[in-house]
């Protein structure tokens, strides 16, 4: 009996938290009254640990040093930031509770409670769970895909809007791409005050830019194959 390929059109939550994690280029740490913005100043290990590459000032290597048990509580924000600019840009915050310890030249951060916020609400990830996962493969490469979509095919997302159910499509004024991963391309409806978001689904999964761009490429033959939509273009209320 041959083998089968079971796949879903999304990303798995923990799949998603350790994508945000790998290509957030800020985070926030909160630990013992002690707050502090850090700008790439983190890596990750295979395992889900994270380690903080702090300055020498500061206030987090002090909490370490003199925390009564060695190893102080913590809870490191990182939010996921869309590269596009669209109306309400974040879209997930991940939060990750555990405990700090001082390594040689560095702190390292062992997670103990991992919660992912979409819009759909608030999932707590098992840490076996999240330490097995790996990020999508295409996660470092999306900024840079997103951007390039928007900047120079506009014309290439007005016709993927041909996939869309024509409900989703009433009253909208501008449409851009989201977010895309292994599994499908995500596409901001914006309409004057509200706006949502419509999933595009990839045939098979894409592990690779290449591959990427063939499934684009099969969403734009089944566009070409349905009749075009307008979109109502309303500039009067000034939204970005």
């Amino acid at each position: 009996m041959g083998d089968s390929q079971v796949w879903t059109a999304a990303p798995a939550t923990a799949e998603h938290a350790r994508s945000v994690l790998a290509t957030a280029w800020s985070c926030s740490v909160a630990a013992e009254g002690v707050r502090e913005e850090l700008v790439g100043a983190h890596t990750v290990d295979d395992d889900g640990r994270v380690l903080l590459n702090v300055p020498e000032d500061s206030a987090l290597l002090a909490v370490a040093l003199c925390a009564p048990r060695g190893e102080p509580s913590a809870v490191l924000e990182f939010a996921d930031v869309a590269p596009v600019p669209v109306r309400q840009r974040i879209r997930a915050r991940l939060w990750i509770a555990g405990w700090l310890s001082l390594a040689e030249d560095h702190l390292v951060f062992r997670p103990t409670r991992v919660v992912l916020r979409q819009r759909s609400g608030a999932t707590v990830i098992g840490l076996d769970e999240f330490a097995a996962a790996a990020p999508d493969p295409l996660a470092t490469a999306e900024a840079g895909l997103l951007t390039h979509l928007a900047d120079r095919h506009g014309d290439a997302v007005e016709r993927l809007t041909r996939l869309v159910e024509p409900g989703s499509l009433l009253g909208a004024t501008r449409v851009q791409p989201l977010a895309v991963d292994r599994h499908g391309l995500t596409l901001r409806i914006e309409r004057r005050r509200t706006h949502g978001d419509v999933r595009l689904p990839f045939p098979t999964p894409a592990d690779t830019v290449a591959q990427l761009t063939e499934r684009v490429h099969v969403l734009l033959s089944q566009a070409s194959g349905t009749r075009p939509r307008v979109l109502h273009r309303q500039h009067a209320d000034g939204d970005a």
